[in-house]
């Protein structure tokens, strides 16, 4: 009734009228009523819709797929001060990748220049994928919580999970994007105290997890736990990437690239015949022809945006890798002035664990092979 008579909504109204609509969206299953997480539902319905749109004429395409990252940057930025966990990303890329090889399937193949290998190839590309990204959700090496702070904890992110998931897609932090003076919960009240091992390894003091822990751990306020080599928490996994689920993290991102770089030139050499995937991409004069042609193309466009991002995020991994910085120890080199800016500022040197190139990938290849060592708070 306010809304219709145009007067002001009483403080919280949105989040209430979130709430209720977020409870009710359930779907009816055999014991009972499933709950649907609210943020799960946006890209199932809005990415087949604007694609489509896109393919009607040349220059609703290039307003689609202009405004879709913007569209995307905007709601992050809106959403990212509430640093709770969404589901939206992770959604959103793998039903991204599923009606990408629907679109792929149902329109390029068909057209008879496709074969059965390239076919075999993209689709071992996909599982590989997908088998990397299974890996990389999994425990990414959080440190263990004390026996009197675990019923507390969950009791925590039950009451955080439910605001997240009933006020639709709240608060994110994205990888590899510069975002505020907070690192994943290392920002005001979280005391930091130093304490020494018998070795000398500096450790600190978490104020949230009640445990010192070691070097180059850190606490992830979204996650609500600390993680052993927190790199950063990543919005499209949905989870942190440490040290237990980096490697994986890596061979996610490469197989992405190379299984959407392959997609994107078999459909290039379909729909724009006798020109090279790069000239095709941006001049390909039968793309319009018939709809079938402009919704590939389309979809071209779309695959080569997503991966030119995930590009630049890999890119930016392996050169932390290669100077054995995390991306959680760049930021608060940045924030406190003590890092040095190479390649452009592409990455940050701390020079506080770079031993090299060979060693600093030596090292991260041996990340997980061996158990963590409990500390003696632990094992009392």
């Amino acid at each position: 009734n306010r809304w219709l008579t145009c007067k002001s909504l009483p403080p919280g109204a949105l989040e209430r009228i979130a709430d209720t609509v977020a409870d009710r969206v359930r779907v009816p299953w055999f014991a009972g009523a499933v709950k649907v997480n609210v943020s799960l539902v946006p890209p199932l319905v809005l990415l087949p819709v604007f694609l489509h749109v896109a393919a009607l004429h040349f220059l609703l395409g290039l307003v689609v797929l202009t405004s879709l990252p913007v569209v995307v940057l905007w709601y992050y930025y809106l959403t990212h001060r509430r640093k709770e966990r969404t589901l939206f990303f992770l959604s959103l890329g793998l039903f991204s990748l599923g009606y990408m090889y629907y679109v792929f399937l149902q329109e390029v193949v068909p057209r008879g220049r496709v074969g059965y290998s390239q076919v075999v190839v993209l689709t071992c590309g996909l599982i590989l994928m997908l088998a990397a990204l299974s890996r990389a959700k999994k425990d990414p090496g959080y440190l263990p919580i004390p026996a009197s702070d675990v019923k507390s904890l969950h009791q925590g992110l039950s009451n955080k999970g439910v605001r997240g998931s009933s006020n639709g897609l709240h608060g994110i932090s994205m990888s590899g994007g510069a975002g505020s003076r907070a690192v994943n919960g290392e920002a005001k009240g979280y005391s930091r105290m130093s304490a020494e091992e018998p070795e000398g390894v500096k450790k600190d003091w978490c104020a949230k997890c009640q445990l010192v822990r070691p070097a180059r751990a850190g606490h992830c306020r979204l996650c609500g736990r600390c993680v052993r080599r927190l790199d950063h928490h990543c919005v499209w996994i949905n989870s942190c990437v440490g040290e237990q689920n980096h490697q994986a993290f890596i061979l996610a991102l490469s197989f992405f690239m190379l299984t959407s770089v392959y997609g994107i030139t078999l459909t290039l050499h379909t729909i724009c015949r006798d020109r090279t995937p790069f000239v095709a991409l941006f001049y390909c004069p039968g793309a319009y022809s018939d709809y079938s042609s402009a919704l590939s193309f389309t979809c071209v466009w779309y695959c080569a945006i997503v991966t030119a991002g995930m590009g630049y995020i890999l890119l930016i991994q392996l050169l932390n890798i290669s100077y054995n910085v995390t991306e959680r120890e760049a930021r608060l080199a940045l924030r406190d002035n003590t890092g040095r800016r190479l390649l452009g500022g592409l990455v940050i040197d701390t020079g506080q664990y770079n031993r090299g190139f060979l060693c600093n990938w030596g090292h991260f290849l041996s990340l997980g092979s061996s158990p963590p060592q409990r500390s003696a708070e632990d094992i009392v």
